[in-house]
């Protein structure tokens, strides 16, 4: 939610030439002529292509409120810091003012909605009314209309991302940190926008948290049960964790798979009783879909359309951005050429060559061999790759749950942890020490700082007899997502570069400490052949899934006035077609939905092509990082690679691993693995 407001509050438009900016703006293409020229006058030295192109931004978001086209001028000309020492004194003074304003309204956003995320009593109608409360909203608006918006503008410029992967690469951090003020300041979306985006975005992950499936109370067609009483398991994430932990040999560990496939099913088509939901008062036979409660068949109703109506009440409220964001006129665009900073036909590109490539039948026919039977659609979640899959994951859990009785005891232990991973005793608690642990009412997030002052925040679930191997292995993702949080904040050398390209980057660290979670436990970790064929499979799982999301927001806003119930068949339409063309030919079962269940679709939009961006990016870092000589050097390269900061994404990787971001290298070494 954080990021969708910084996002929300910094557009992406540099071009004054668009018709819609034209009729909000007040300002004449003469005015702005005069106006540039009267600069160059007083300013011979200047750069008249920097002052052109700051006047005119400034201008296509200059109102009739904000005044005359003469004052305009004047007080563009009175705005512009001539010297380079003017430009730099200004650019921390504003810097300043940033980090002050959004690091306090993180503060405000982290304690409001505290109530929702956290475990302890049950939200009230009041907490969900202030925990959708955005301390953002009117931020910009305030920022323009006391001109320190047009200030920045006319001294910092918005560069266009086609302008930043070329000129970039001779910039100077300075020039890049530049760069980036430019990107604060490019649209003027009301607040009142903005607020209701951050209602629905906070009413999409109310629901979500609290989407629990009572295992114990799964029956079979036959009236069994295969789970423990008091498991409860979150959708999407628990539940495929639950199925992950199942290819270990245990009893009853394909059925207890099939199950869960059922009720991702139902899930997925809206068939699911919504009485079962969250709800231990009732049994359930995912397969003949009947209820009991009190040991009666009763009659439930299924939830219909209620996961889909939040996909589309999000969508509603980006069309009413778009009016705002006249160069980048979706929220697809905003999303990949703003957010992700990669467009959507690339990273299209890049997701087909690799789930259509002949090393995906490859590696589907090691998994088929291994399992001794003909794959199915839940195999896309194969752990076989994993070390600890041949390990009991009760024996995983009885480890994790007596050295992690709470969150206070998982911060505790994290120092250590980066001291195994080859940081320095100073280093691991500098990085800990800015870290806080809490226990989280869903499955866990990171939340990072966004002032130097203040902790990111490691939020895992936590139950009554401690940490679980899956809230473990789900927490050491997020202290990865926490430990870049924070090297690329307080570590970083100008404020407007923290943070990483997208947040694929960040997503690629946390699997990097994921994959090593057995390690921090004192078990033995190498990365070899099979992490390479984990990252591989991962990656071909997700695409899919990232697919299907990209396609669900193309087919909006290709229907712009569809119901709920229209857009819920849609998706599974669209998850199906995906299915058939690149995964029914590996997985078998034609017109699979399966695609379409990741929770990410609904309080996340789209967000799911940032997880298979970051598998790309990951195994390109784990293949730079294979070749460092210890741990210690291990540890230099995580800190050097993640204080490069906000770079466009090809850049970033450039500089930390020596080429551009390609799937190549994965399939060539997948190929080779395969020809052994």
């Amino acid at each position: 939610m954080l990021a969708a407001a910084t996002m929300i509050m910094g557009g992406c438009n540099g071009n004054t030439n668009n018709q819609r900016h034209q009729t909000m703006s007040s300002i004449s293409e003469e005015t702005v002529g005069r106006t540039v020229q009267a600069i160059m006058d007083k300013y011979p030295q200047a750069d008249s292509a920097l002052v052109q192109k700051g006047i005119a931004q400034a201008a296509a978001l200059w109102k009739e409120e904000d005044g005359t086209e003469a004052e305009f001028g004047q007080f563009a000309v009175e705005s512009y810091a001539a010297t380079p020492e003017e430009r730099k004194v200004l650019f921390d003074k504003l810097s300043s003012a940033l980090e002050t304003f959004y690091g306090t309204s993180n503060q405000v956003a982290v304690k409001m909605q505290s109530p929702l995320h956290l475990t302890g009593p049950e939200p009230t109608e009041i907490d969900y009314i202030l925990g959708a409360f955005d301390p953002y909203s009117h931020l910009s608006d305030d920022l323009f209309a006391n001109k320190a918006a047009f200030i920045t503008i006319i001294n910092f410029p918005f560069y266009t991302l086609e302008e930043k992967d070329s000129l970039g690469k001779d910039w100077t951090r300075l020039e890049w940190a530049y760069a980036r003020m430019g990107d604060v300041f490019t649209t003027r979306v009301p607040a009142s926008v903005k607020a209701e985006y951050s209602r629905v975005l906070s009413a999409s992950e109310n629901y979500i948290s609290s989407y629990n499936i009572m295992m114990g109370h799964l029956l079979t067609d036959d009236g069994r049960r295969l789970f423990p009483e008091d498991m409860v398991l979150l959708s999407h994430w628990n539940l495929r964790d639950e199925l992950k932990s199942n290819y270990a040999d245990i009893p009853d560990a394909n059925e207890k798979q099939e199950m869960i496939f059922q009720v991702m099913l139902r899930i997925v088509d809206q068939s699911i009783p919504k009485e079962v939901v969250n709800n231990p008062d009732y049994d359930w036979a995912p397969y003949s879909n009947r209820t009991w409660k009190d040991g009666k068949e009763v009659q439930a109703h299924p939830e219909t359309d209620i996961r889909y109506s939040h996909i589309l009440n999000t969508f509603h409220v980006e069309e009413q951005i778009d009016v705002y964001s006249p160069q980048l006129p979706t929220g697809i665009a905003r999303n990949f050429e703003e957010g992700m900073e990669v467009s959507a036909a690339d990273i299209e590109e890049l997701f087909v060559r690799l789930v259509s490539s002949d090393e995906v039948k490859a590696v589907a026919g090691i998994i088929r061999e291994r399992l001794g039977r003909e794959l199915r659609p839940y195999d896309i979640w194969y752990d076989g790759f994993k070390n600890r899959s041949t390990m009991p994951e009760d024996r995983l859990t009885e480890m994790t749950r007596k050295k992690y009785p709470d969150a206070q005891a998982f911060a505790d232990d994290m120092p250590r942890m980066l001291r195994a991973l080859g940081f320095p005793a100073k280093d691991a608690r500098y990085i800990a020490d800015r870290i806080v642990v809490e226990p989280a009412r869903g499955s866990g997030h990171a939340w990072g700082a966004q002032g130097r002052w203040e902790p990111a925040r490691l939020r895992t679930r936590i139950g009554d007899k401690g940490m679980d191997y899956k809230g473990y292995n789900i927490a050491v993702h997020e202290f990865g997502h926490n430990v870049e949080q924070t090297l690329d904040l307080y570590d970083i050398d100008y404020y407007m570069l923290n943070g990483v390209p997208n947040t694929a980057y960040t997503e690629a660290l946390a699997f990097i400490f994921q994959k090593r979670d057995l390690q921090l436990l004192g078990f033995d970790h190498a990365i070899d052949d099979n992490t390479t064929l984990d990252i591989f499979w991962g990656a071909y799982e997700i695409m899919g899934v990232a697919l299907t999301d990209m396609y669900t927001w193309q087919w909006m806003y290709a229907h712009p006035k569809a119901t709920a119930s229209e857009l819920r068949d849609a998706v599974n339409g669209i998850a199906k077609d995906v299915w058939n063309k690149y995964y029914a030919p590996v997985l078998g079962s034609p017109d699979c939905p399966l695609l379409a269940v990741y929770s990410h679709m609904v309080n996340s939009p789209m967000y799911l092509p940032n997880y298979p961006f970051g598998h790309i990016i990951e195994y390109q870092l784990e293949n730079h990082l294979a070749g460092v000589k210890n741990r210690k050097e291990f540890a230099s390269e995580i800190r050097r690679i993640y204080t490069l900061g906000r770079l466009t994404p090809q850049i970033w990787m450039q500089k930390a691993v020596g080429s551009g971001v390609s799937v190549d290298p994965l399939l060539e070494a997948v190929g080779r693995i395969v020809r052994k």
